[in-house]
């Protein structure tokens, strides 16, 4: 049985946990790179996370914060390939825009590369538009955003 929990912030949150089902997702990033990430972007502001457990197994996460007054940045996430297909992601960013709306954010940005396609899909099927492109660490980065209505 899925069960979705809410971390305000994830200094409090299973980190081994998380960097285990991150290095699940983005198989070509080291795990002491994502670790490093996790705390670089922890010392500079909270850091929340919708998670999804199957028993006590983190099988989903989305992890967020705010980029300035009015708009946050979905910044990672993702599904274990075992737990793909259940709808796990959609339901994480719908909580997760849920929260957004409900703490007063107006403008949601998050973004992903080409070679994640059903992530770039899921994406545009929940209301972002392509804004634009930046060159990335690991080739083209598409920029997006989502206006949550009041």
């Amino acid at each position: 049985m899925l069960d979705y929990q809410f971390l305000p912030d994830i200094s409090a949150a299973p980190h081994g946990q998380i960097v285990d089902l991150l290095a699940a997702v983005f198989t070509e990033t080291p795990h002491a790179e994502t670790k490093a990430d996790l705390r670089y972007q922890q010392q500079r502001q909270p850091v929340q996370a919708w998670v999804a457990f199957i028993g006590e197994e983190l099988v989903g996460c989305k992890l967020g914060y705010e980029r300035k007054p009015g708009h946050y940045y979905s910044w990672l996430g993702g599904v274990h390939p075992d737990f793909r297909g259940q709808g796990i992601a959609a339901e994480l960013m719908r909580q997760q825009h849920a929260w957004c709306r409900e703490q007063g954010y107006h403008r949601i940005r998050t973004q992903t590369y080409n070679r994640w396609r059903a992530m770039l899909l899921l994406n545009l099927r929940h209301g972002f538009d392509i804004v634009g492109t930046v060159q990335g660490s690991h080739g083209l980065t598409i920029v997006l955003e989502r206006e949550l209505a009041a």
